[in-house]
Order: C-alpha cells, then structure tokens, then sequence
C-alpha cells in the first residue's frame, strides 16, 4: 500500500565560515527565505557544527539546526553525547542530530584519525549511534545528558549495510544521490539508480511502526528558461552522462520555477522525499521553491 505523502520541508547547509555578525545575518535570511531547517556539514575548512548551530539558533525563532552530517570517524560516542546533550539544551530542542560514515579519507588523515575500511566505518557508526541511544536515553547513564523528547536522528546512507542501520534507527532517511568513486570523489545516481536504493531502504524498514522522512541533498539549482544552456558547465564533471541525462538527475533542478516545483512534487511522489537540502549557495536561487511549496 503506498504510504501518505508527507508535507515538504526544506533545509540548507550552510558551508562557508563566517564572523559571527555575518554568520547570524545569513542564518536570519535562511529563516526570512522560509527554510525549515538550518544545517552545519562536518568538514575540516568549514565552521564547527556545534558552536555554529547555537549561534543560528541565537539569531532565529523558527527553523530546526541541523548537522549534516556529523563524520562519526571524527567523534568519540561519549562526547559526541556531551555535545548533543549542550546543543539541543542551548537551542531550546531545536537541534536534528544527522550522522554518516565521512567520505573523505585525507580529512582523517589530516586530523590523525584512522580511516579504516568501509566495513570499520560503519561499524563505528553503529556503534555510535547504539551508544547515543544508551547515554542520551537513560537517566542512570548520564543524568546530564538526557534528551526528552528525543532528538531527532538522520542518518545519511547509500550501501546496503548503512541502509539497514538508518531503517533500524533513523526519524530521517537521508539519500545523497551520489556514490563514492575508487578516486575517493562522488558521482551521481540516476533516477532509476535511487529508485533502487530507495526501495532498498523500504524493504529493510517494512517493520517500521512508524516511516522515516526521506530527505534528498540537491547539488545543482538553476532558475533559467533555457535547460541546456545552463547546464553546460556541468557537463565536463560528468563526462560519463549525456545531457539529458544530467538534467534527469534527481540530485539536479534546472527549469524554469512552475518546471522545478512540478519536479520536486514528482519526486515527492516517485520516491518519498518531502525533505529537500540544498547547498548554501542555491540558498536564493531556491527560495521561490521553498515559498511555492511550503506547507504542502
């Protein structure tokens, strides 16, 4: 039986690092846009997720903050949950705790931080995870800690093993549409590539009492009446795609704004995502997404 659609939310990661005066303007024009969601990456060159969230959260009222995602191989479970803990008290519950396995293998090695095999980073982050749930749910573990109610967890997946966790455990079901090539790079999904990852992921969480939110981060928005043209400059990343082929893309909204708003409602219905991320510089390109859609 299909499930019902849920309303659209919509997020953006804010990734450049900024004085704090600067830093809370924009987290301010996040909310005036009509974001849903403000959210932090987890990248050595990029502003810390913590203290970064706690002051977006002293400039705005209304959207939730975000990581998005934490790189577990960077986090000890028991002071991750420290932070947690802080972060959710000093944004009045407004924090959503994202977590993957990292990508980037010389961020780890910059940082003197094992790397470790694909098989060693998702068992670190189901340990993680496992560990958040014990410190931050129980009162005897850590009484400082406790979360009520419960933070909510996103997870950010692609393989097989990180699907099953995120069905396990994750509120938030987030897709990258993209995969990691042998250069240790991304590379896009096509459509039919998620429509069977996500059906992947629905057939580990069939025994769900209650379904995940799926969220989607889009990399490329552009507002234009002319498809082709604007995506030109994209093709050469790609070469591997025709161009049609990266305009089909889910992870891709080029259009004009009635194109994009019918395209993001057809993902909706395609593959359940209602919770849409995109990057800070699509932050105004996107709005007018966000405003025709909000509440949807």
């Amino acid at each position: 039986m299909p499930q019902p659609l849920r309303p659209f939310r919509f997020g953006v990661n804010m990734l450049a690092p900024a004085p704090a005066d600067e830093w809370r303007a924009k987290c301010r024009r996040a909310e005036e846009l009509g974001y849903d969601v403000i959210t932090v990456a987890d990248h050595l060159g990029m502003p810390a997720p913590f203290p970064a969230l706690v002051a977006a959260a002293e400039a705005t009222e209304r959207p939730r903050l975000g990581t998005f995602v934490l790189n577990a191989g960077f986090w000890n479970p028991a002071l991750l949950a420290r932070e947690v803990a802080t972060t959710d008290a000093l944004t009045g519950g407004r924090l959503e705790l994202g977590l993957g396995t990292g990508y980037v293998q010389a961020e780890h090695e910059t940082a003197g931080l094992p790397w470790g095999s694909p098989r060693e980073r998702v068992d670190h982050l189901r340990h993680t995870v496992e560990e958040l749930d014990r410190l931050l749910g129980s009162e005897e573990q850590q009484p400082q800690a406790v979360q009520k109610p419960r933070v909510p967890l996103l997870i950010g997946a692609k393989g097989d093993r990180m699907l099953r966790l995120t069905a396990e455990h994750a509120d938030i079901a987030a897709f990258t549409g993209a995969r990691t090539n042998p250069s240790g790079g991304l590379e896009p999904l096509t459509a039919e590539e998620l429509d069977e990852r996500v059906a992947t992921y629905r057939r580990f969480a069939a025994g769900r009492t209650e379904p995940a939110e799926i969220n989607l981060l889009i990399q490329i928005v552009i507002v234009t009446d002319d498809r082709g043209a604007a995506i030109q400059e994209w093709l050469p990343r790609i070469p591997q795609l025709t161009e049609q082929q990266v305009l089909d893309l889910p992870i891709v909204l080029v259009g004009t704004l009635e194109q994009i708003v019918e395209r993001v409602r057809a993902q909706r219905e395609r593959y359940g995502i209602s919770y849409l991320t995109v990057l800070e510089p699509n932050m105004e390109a996107f709005a007018p997404v966000v405003e025709a859609l909000s509440g949807e």
